[in-house]
């Protein structure tokens, strides 16, 4: 007969629960994957009470984190940048502006940005002023203006 063991879910496990569940399984699943990829604690109350302050700690984490992004939100909601570019006679551009080149000038600028957090849907190819969403954390985005402008050839 398998022995079961009862394990507390420190993350969500695909099939099996959530966070904090507390899941019977298979004495050999635990000991061989949820154990040791940090998946699960053993189910003692030591380690429910060891759950419940990485719990609080996350959230207070997360908070903290949340509160860091509203804050560079506001600061990026007015901000505006320019890219001197080379452009044909139709405004066409030569190259093209991609997140990395918008995150690049707004870290350039002060602004902590990385290029996955510019909600770019496709490279801007055309002379013009974007609106460009920057999502700094889940629920948290801001929008800023993205002047391609045409670089004057000597």
């Amino acid at each position: 007969m398998a022995r079961n063991l009862d394990v507390i879910l420190r993350r969500k496990v695909a099939n099996l629960g959530d966070v904090g569940d507390i899941v019977s399984v298979k004495a050999g699943y635990a000991r061989n994957f949820l154990l040791p990829q940090g998946l699960a604690y053993r189910s003692t109350e030591a380690n429910r009470q060891r759950l419940e302050r990485e719990r609080t700690a996350a959230l207070a984490a997360e908070e903290r984190d949340r509160a860091a992004a509203r804050t560079l939100a506001d600061r990026l909601e007015g901000a505006s940048i320019t890219f001197s570019m080379l452009a044909g006679d139709e405004g066409k551009l030569y190259g093209s502006v991609g997140p990395r080149d918008i995150a690049g000038k707004l870290t350039e600028d002060g602004y902590e940005v990385e290029p996955r957090q510019v909600l770019l849907q496709e490279t801007i190819k055309m002379l013009g002023v974007y609106s460009v969403p920057i999502r700094l954390y889940p629920e948290v985005e801001a929008s800023v203006k993205v002047w391609v402008i045409k670089e004057e050839e000597e």
